[in-house]
């Protein structure tokens, strides 16, 4: 295997990711199987082996039977099993020339033969190998096509063509065997989680998505999701959604691709990791967008009228002290009758006659009687003293 490729190989440190299928395994592991080698087929899936129903060429063969059989006539096989459902097709075949490749997964860097095979191991001669229409090596007594150390570039369907006798028409013929597909797998490897860096802390209620992904890596490749060692999720994606401090702790994504019909060739890369602190908001920050911003324009408004109303008391009392202060003042009240007069004169005239300041002088009047009378001047004495 390439050097440039790191992978994490573990065979029983966790389970198979992903959904399980039904699988069709070929003994002796070659691709196409011929019917001279006495092909086993061993159904795998989930559920009893007495649960297994076999198909030929497209038609329910045998029901509830076995999980395993030895082929005795060539055609196209499948399997079903109740849970996980039909096995990919495996066609045996029985024609004069065949080019087998290894059933396996092939892996970048693998050591990989493709073999040309005549009716029931009779002898090939002058074997041409193609790729794609293209003539790749003529061999005269060789029947073998290597492909080491395999490469991506290796992927195509390749046939074959040679001699071979043919005892029915009593000579040689030419026949080209039916394409075979060499699929090139690349383990996976380089697993990452993204975003890297989280923000230290990771406020509660912050919405988090992880992401996995692999550098290199055939499909399928299925992902799964660790928290403190301990599986929590599977798939591409990690929602966490709203964080709370429970999603606190270490994540690491496994990479898996699981290669080949047999499935024993199981390859995982694990990621490095990511610590994630989750710490509670204050009261203020767990109040909604939406509620804050309501809260700020209700005391807005409650500002804005408290102003409004303090504005209208000074103008109101302002307003009310410049009219008081344009208002005349009010008459004297008219003195009853019999009432007594007093006013005092603040000034009087010298000599000259311009006014001068003097002591104050009392200017009696004298206002008529109850009968209309004037009053004697004594009489006003002595109601005065």
């Amino acid at each position: 295997m390439a050097g440039t490729v790191a992978l994490v190989l573990w065979a029983q440190t966790l389970g198979l990711a992903g959904a399980q299928t039904t699988q069709l395994l070929v003994q002796p592991p070659w691709t196409p199987p011929v019917l001279w080698d006495r092909v086993t087929l061993t159904c795998q899936g989930s559920g009893t082996a007495a649960a297994t129903t076999w198909h030929k060429d497209g038609q329910r063969w045998r029901l509830q039977g076995p999980d395993r059989f030895v082929v005795t006539e060539s055609g196209t096989y499948q399997c079903d099993r109740p849970s996980t459902g039909l096995s990919p097709p495996v066609n045996v075949s029985n024609a004069w020339l065949v080019l087998q490749v290894p059933a396996r997964a092939l892996l970048e860097g693998d050591t990989v033969t493709l073999r040309c095979r005549g009716w029931q191991n009779k002898p090939v001669t002058s074997v041409s190998f193609y790729r794609e229409e293209k003539q790749l090596q003529l061999f005269r007594d060789g029947t073998e096509l290597s492909l080491s150390p395999l490469r991506l570039h290796h992927s195509g369907r390749y046939r074959c063509r040679g001699w071979v006798y043919s005892e029915v028409s009593g000579g040689w013929i030419e026949p080209e065997s039916a394409p075979v597909t060499v699929t090139v797998h690349v383990p996976v490897a380089n697993a990452t989680i993204s975003p890297g860096a989280l923000a230290q802390p990771v406020r509660a209620g912050d919405p988090v998505t992880l992401r996995c992904s692999v550098q290199v890596g055939s499909a399928p490749v299925t992902f799964t999701w660790l928290r403190n060692g301990n599986e929590v999720a599977r798939g591409p994606l990690l929602e966490l959604g709203d964080v709370h401090v429970g999603h606190s702790g270490t994540y690491q994504c496994v990479a898996t691709n699981q290669l080949g019909q047999d499935g024993h060739r199981v390859f995982r890369a694990l990621s490095p990791e990511l610590a994630l602190t989750v710490t509670p908001r204050a009261h203020w920050d767990t109040v909604s967008p939406a509620v804050a911003a309501g809260v700020g324009g209700s005391l807005l408004f409650l500002v804005l009228l408290l102003g409004v109303i303090v504005g209208w008391h000074r103008w109101h009392r302002l307003a009310a002290r410049k009219h008081q202060e344009r208002a005349p003042p009010e008459p004297p009240p008219a003195p009853e009758e019999g009432e007594v007069l007093y006013s005092l004169v603040g000034s009087t005239r010298n000599a000259g006659g311009s006014p001068h300041a003097t002591s104050p002088q009392v200017t009696y009047a004298e206002l008529p009687g109850p009968h209309g009378r004037q009053q004697d001047p004594s009489d006003i004495y002595e109601n005065v003293l």
